[in-house]
């Protein structure tokens, strides 16, 4: 008995509090906040859609007026910046507006979480100095999209400079996402001219005169072939390396982007020529720019 009405009680109530809802309203409030979603959302995509196919189509011209210059390289890696900043903007809006809708009061959670701020202000420290690096690696022109470039242990081409990060593609295809605050020194390898560094190891009775005069006769034949050759290559000479071997060193010059490819075909060259003449060569590694081949 005591239960039921309990029960009755709790059914009125119910009744009540279900009666003072205006259902009407609320129901329009939602539709007008799912709509609301819906329009942010697109135009959301849209702007993003607009804004990439006119970042594009204006880079677009201009990467044809200074096609194979280093303006053309400038000009990629502002294409990139200039994307990465739009989608930077059309994000930070679209989540404000979001969460706006909602009634989640951004304004006034950042302004009044105190440790929250303090924490969002530690986390986005990092991010302020990547963006500020990022902002004077371009202003100084240190890299630019297309560029060889050597960052730390990272060796490879710049695919993109943004706001955050600098993308380095290696060698071997990796991608690699560098933070700009970690960015200390940068061996950029597509500015000036370069040198391929050839070494061919010897003994100590290798007629040096002989090796000489093959690595020249090899010279007159082969540098017509590789117009990326600027000058004469010298060589060196005998020269003992910091673990006692002794090389013959030869030093070509090419244009940036052509060294590595020069360095290999004329040492390849070199020991066929010099193996043709009957000349023993050791079998210890030789070596080709700093690095053993």
């Amino acid at each position: 008995m005591i239960n039921t009405l309990k029960f009755t009680v709790l059914a009125i109530n119910w009744q009540k509090y279900l009666n003072m809802v205006d259902w009407d309203q609320l129901a329009m409030t939602i539709l007008e906040k799912v709509g609301l979603l819906i329009l942010f959302s697109l135009l959301f995509l849209l702007f993003r859609r607009i804004g990439k196919g006119l970042i594009n189509h204006f880079f677009k011209r201009y990467r044809r007026k200074y096609q194979n210059t280093v303006a053309e390289k400038r000009i990629k890696t502002f294409h990139t910046l200039t994307l990465n900043i739009l989608n930077y903007c059309l994000w930070f809006f679209w989540i404000y507006s979001i969460l706006s809708t909602v009634g989640v009061p951004v304004g006034t959670l950042v302004a009044s979480a105190g440790i929250f701020s303090l924490a969002i202000g530690l986390g986005a420290q990092g991010f302020v100095t990547d963006i500020v690096s990022g902002f004077f690696i371009l202003l100084e022109k240190e890299i630019e999209v297309g560029e060889y470039v050597q960052i730390g242990t990272i060796r490879g081409t710049v695919t993109a400079v943004g706001l955050r990060t600098t993308q380095v593609v290696g060698d071997d295809g990796t991608l690699n996402f560098i933070p700009n605050r970690t960015i200390t020194t940068i061996a950029n390898m597509s500015r000036n001219n370069m040198t391929a560094m050839i070494q061919v190891g010897i003994f100590p009775q290798t007629p040096v005169d002989k090796v000489t005069q093959i690595i020249r006769q090899v010279n007159e034949e082969q540098i017509p072939h590789y117009p990326d050759i600027i000058g004469d290559p010298k060589i060196l000479g005998i020269i003992s390396l910091p673990n006692g071997k002794l090389v013959v060193q030869v030093n070509i010059t090419t244009k940036n982007g052509s060294q590595y490819e020069v360095a290999h075909n004329f040492l390849a060259f070199y020991l066929a020529a010099i193996n043709e003449a009957g000349i023993q060569l050791p079998a210890s590694p030789t070596m080709v720019n700093g690095q053993a081949n």
